[in-house]
């Protein structure tokens, strides 16, 4: 049934007055003193017109609105149904009852109204499912069902049933299901053992403070649990604020700046759960990873993984050694219980992934367990180390991955070293099949890491994987220790990743180096691992030379290299540090089906946080990522469209700052 009485009529209207100004016209030339009687005629019948047109609306809509229905010929009657309806057909509504006027049109009488005016969300198909639909209207949320009217040519009868009560005690229940938090002081004991007991407190009151004022505002509670740890039980809708302000309590907290160092704090968020203790095992996944991707930052676990908030500074370096010695302990417990070990780092395995992985290696031997180094040569970007190793007979102990497979037992433990993603492994097949596993990374944690190790070595305040290898040796006995070329190649780890030392090095990070000084590895002869071919200086320069700049970040494209020439991207993402007004680098390489980045930062910004989004991972000043089924113009625009994220979220923070930095009453 379509509506074409409204135009119609319109139409007509319009011919009677078109026809009237015709004759109107000449009448007026000849005789204008005949035209008051017809303009009197007129206005009269106007008048009557407009008082029938009312008559007869109010008529059709009392008919057509079921209010009569005894002696009607109306035949699909519903006044008496005891929840809203209507009759819609074409998107036109027929037919409604009286609680249907009373609830949606507050009273009032609609005449052949369109349903998209009445009820913009309505959605016919939505509402023949037998769940309905959900919809507000007013101070009323309608469950709305519909069905085929019987007897009629595509009419829908549309019911409307009253669920406010019911939905709203819904939401007060899920806004009211409780929420665990961990609350950690990043580094407590580097930051206040060195304190004077009066500054401590000092400081502790003011970060109580803090804390007791944020979880204030919400219905739930805070308690100390330890020196440096808080939990709190908040709900639901509390969760959903601090998301919403993006857990502005890191900015606050680090804005302390105790002992003249920075504060942070990390914040670990379990919510969803069917329990409390479900919620706070989520609490528990949340912090782990926060802490592991370097803390100053708050994780909450969602059905889709984690979300980070913050992240913004270096991990905290800290200085006692009784973890590394426990783990060196264990560690070792572990090989000799195994039959055999397998070390592997990560695909394009560079200096630091095959140097750490030799450290293990000596392990092994001191505990007289058979060991290989699972590593493709052909790919390798430490090729130099490699061939160093194969020309003095030990090439032995380095085995194309596939060969590996067929020797694994249920005793064979595989240590990963350099890396703790499961896709970003140099063969994820040997990490599927062995059931004991170690891994031992520096690297910030994110999504998609091994699960559950029996033994895990995360330092993300490490320059690298071969300096927590160095501390684990360091535990070992001194006999059959590490050779000189061995502490060589641990060497040559560390310096690749701080850049000779320019770069995320700590304290730790020199004890490492003069400790494999003092095993004979010569500073010298590690710079020659360093050394280029000239092609791959000649496409070193050609990068650098195409790179420009955006929003204080350096951006390269290059096509695809030869074979063997992997090493040339970090080089050149290093080179382009050096560029004044620089504060990162991202070079973009292709490859078959996709693309590879590169980034460095001299801390000004977390590439790790820009590169996470994509894929990628590393840490604040060094990361990478592999993007499939991508060209380059792609993986451009969206390194772009990355690092204009970050760049408003460092505006906000800022802006934030600057804001609770003034004094009250400043505008």
């Amino acid at each position: 049934m379509k509506r074409r009485g409204g135009l119609d009529t319109a139409l007509v209207l319009f011919l009677l007055l078109f026809a009237c100004a015709a004759l109107a016209v000449p009448v007026a030339m000849l005789q204008p003193r005949y035209l008051i009687v017809p303009g009197l005629l007129v206005l009269a019948a106007l008048t009557v017109l407009l008082l029938q047109v009312r008559r007869l609306r109010a008529f059709v809509t009392k008919q057509l609105s079921g209010r009569e229905f005894e002696g009607s010929t109306v035949q699909y009657s519903l006044s008496r149904l005891p929840v809203p309806a209507m009759l819609v057909a074409d998107g036109t509504v027929l037919w409604y009852n009286d609680l249907f006027r009373q609830m949606v049109l507050n009273g009032a009488d609609a005449v052949h109204p369109a349903a998209a005016a009445l009820l913009p969300d309505l959605d016919l198909s939505v509402c023949a499912r037998p769940h309905g639909q959900d919809l507000p209207v007013g101070p009323y949320r309608f469950t709305a069902y519909a069905s085929p009217a019987a007897g009629t040519q595509g009419a829908t009868i549309v019911y409307l049933i009253d669920d406010t009560f019911y939905k709203d005690t819904l939401d007060q229940y899920a806004d009211s299901r409780p929420a665990y938090i961990v609350m950690d002081i990043d580094g407590y004991d580097e930051i206040f053992n060195d304190m004077k007991d009066s500054e401590q407190a000092h400081e502790l009151q003011a970060l109580n403070s803090l804390l007791e004022e944020y979880i204030g505002r919400t219905n739930g509670f805070l308690r100390r649990v330890s020196n440096s740890r808080f939990i709190a039980v908040v709900e639901e809708q509390d969760v959903r604020r601090m998301r919403q302000e993006k857990f502005d309590i890191l900015d606050r907290v680090r804005a302390l700046k105790a002992g003249g160092g920075a504060v942070t704090l990390s914040i670990g968020v379990g919510h969803g759960g069917q329990t409390l203790a479900e919620c706070q095992e989520f609490a528990r996944q949340s912090i782990d990873i926060a802490l592991g991707r370097g803390g100053d930052q708050a994780a909450v676990k969602t059905m889709d993984g984690f979300e980070f908030y913050g992240g913004i500074s270096a991990g905290v370096e800290k200085r006692s050694h009784v973890r590394s010695r426990i783990l060196s302990h264990a560690l070792a417990d572990l090989i000799r219980q195994s039959d055999s070990v397998i070390i592997m780092g990560h695909r394009l395995s560079d200096l630091d992934a095959v140097g750490s992985a030799i450290g293990i290696l000596r392990m092994c031997k001191m505990c007289n367990v058979p060991a290989v180094i699972a590593v493709r040569r052909q790919t390798s970007l430490a090729g130099p180390l490699l061939d160093s190793f194969i020309e003095a007979g030990e090439g032995h102990d380095f085995i194309e991955p596939e060969k590996t497979l067929r020797a694994i037992t249920r005793r064979t433990l595989l240590v990963v070293v350099d890396t703790y993603q499961k896709r970003l492994l140099e063969c994820p097949e040997i990490y599927e099949q062995c059931e004991r596993v170690v891994v031992i990374d520096h690297h910030r944690m994110a999504v998609g890491h091994i699960d559950d190790p029996l033994l895990l070595y995360h330092e993300p305040y490490a320059s690298s994987a071969s300096e927590l290898v160095c501390e684990l040796l360091q535990f070992m006995p001194n006999e059959n220790n590490l050779t000189p070329r061995e502490a060589q190649a641990l060497l040559a780890g560390i310096m690749l990743d701080t850049r000779s030392f320019a770069l995320h090095v700590g304290v730790r990070t020199f004890e490492a180096a003069a400790w494999l000084r003092s095993r004979g590895a010569q500073t010298a002869e590690t710079k020659l691992l360093f050394n280029t071919s000239k092609e791959e200086y000649e496409a070193r320069a050609r990068i650098v030379e195409s790179a420009y700049l955006y929003k204080g970040c350096a951006i390269a494209v290059s096509e695809e290299l030869d074979a063997g020439m992997n090493v040339v991207l970090p080089m050149a993402a290093n080179d382009l540090l050096t560029l004044n007004g620089v504060d990162a680098s991202f070079v973009i390489l292709a490859k078959a089906n996709g693309a590879n980045i590169s980034a460095r930062s001299m801390g000004a910004l977390n590439v790790q946080v820009i590169l996470e989004p994509l894929g990628g991972g590393g840490h604040l000043t060094m990361a990478g990522a592999q993007l499939q089924d991508c060209t380059t113009q792609e993986a451009e625009q969206r390194v772009k469209e990355q690092i204009d994220s970050y760049r408003v979220k460092q505006a906000a923070i800022a802006a934030g700052m600057a804001q609770k930095a003034r004094p009250d009453g400043e505008a």
